[in-house]
């Protein structure tokens, strides 16, 4: 493994003392500019690579981001972070990405983690198994900020940036009742998050404006992976009578359902429509195409990174309560 150049690397090359070397990075004006020059094209030519958590503790400043996510493969956060790191760069910040891979106890240590490398603040969509808030209102409590995305949780004096999922329910729901439907099966994320809450009562709000009844019988409190949907489907139609329409909670869910559905034969969307939440890129490829709704997620990485700076840089105070919402998009496919 090639070692990594460090200050005095520079220095002895240059034969000068290490201080000076430290001084010329750091723009120091009592080094002189062409002394500064000299520095500078060696530590280029040195490969030489800033340590910045030690400049953080040395100076007692963050230029570091938290970002905490359930799962970065998942495209959604991946796209969403793209986001952030466009903004972060322009401002001169680097994001410090943690995934809790959807675990409570794991979320807990890496809150920890970021508030001890002392992060600017976070930027967090917290895991389905989350059970508390209480690490979050602790890292507040210790001088943090943290705006929170997509998965949020009801904290004072945090930014929420969300889509508007009720209304996202609500047109994935209404689209399939405008194709004839009748008996709407909804899988549903964990019930412990906000989002699983919204986009079901978006759901209950078309079915209810159309005077088709709530069936109890046809509604699956699950996750947000393929296996979750599956499983769920799997308890519908053990019910009784099949849907013959599908919304679920996001597109993983979705395609978990698909593949169940065509395991008993049934026909996609002859037989049962099946409608997703978030536009997957996989979504457009499976057989037959996800008829699914738009999350702008990329947008809402820049909005949640630009809602964290505004506080950081400006020195403001957090405010009591706000939330930025963004909108949804019905995209149709074969599915549905």
């Amino acid at each position: 493994m090639m070692k990594k150049t460090t200050i005095k690397d520079i220095a002895r090359a240059l034969g000068i003392h290490h201080t000076t070397v430290s001084r010329a990075l750091r723009d120091h004006p009592d080094v002189k500019p062409e002394t500064k020059e000299k520095i500078k094209k060696m530590a280029e030519k040195l490969n030489y690579q800033p340590n910045l958590f030690a400049r953080n503790l040395r100076n007692n400043q963050a230029n570091l981001i938290g970002v905490l996510v359930p799962e970065i493969q998942h495209h959604f956060f991946a796209s969403a972070i793209s986001g952030m790191e466009e903004i972060a760069q322009e401002h001169g910040y680097v994001l410090l990405v943690c995934q809790s891979n959807e675990n409570y106890e794991r979320e807990v240590m890496n809150t920890k983690a970021l508030f001890g490398n002392r992060v600017a603040g976070m930027l967090v969509s917290v895991a389905q198994t989350t059970r508390t808030d209480e690490h979050f209102r602790w890292f507040l409590k210790s001088g943090g900020r943290i705006v929170f995305f997509d998965r949020v949780l009801d904290i004072p004096n945090t930014i929420k940036v969300v889509v508007d999922d009720r209304a996202g329910g609500y047109k994935a729901t209404k689209y399939l009742i405008d194709k004839g439907r009748k008996r709407i099966a909804h899988i549903g994320g964990t019930k412990n998050l906000l989002i699983s809450h919204e986009r079901y009562n978006g759901y209950v709000q078309a079915l209810q404006e159309a005077g088709l009844p709530v069936d109890k019988r046809l509604v699956v409190w699950s996750g947000f992976h393929e296996e979750n949907g599956a499983k769920a489907i799997k308890q519908i139609l053990k019910r009784g009578e099949p849907p013959d329409a599908v919304f679920a909670v996001n597109d993983p869910v979705a395609l978990g359902a698909m593949t169940v559905l065509k395991q008993r034969g049934l026909k996609i969307p002859r037989d049962v429509s099946v409608v997703g939440f978030s536009n997957n890129p996989i979504s457009a490829f499976v057989d037959p195409p996800l008829t699914t709704i738009e999350q702008p997620a990329y947008q809402m990485g820049m909005e949640a990174i630009k809602a964290l700076l505004e506080q950081v840089q400006n020195g403001e105070e957090p405010p009591e309560d706000k939330k930025i919402v963004l909108k949804t998009k019905l995209i149709i496919r074969s599915s549905a």
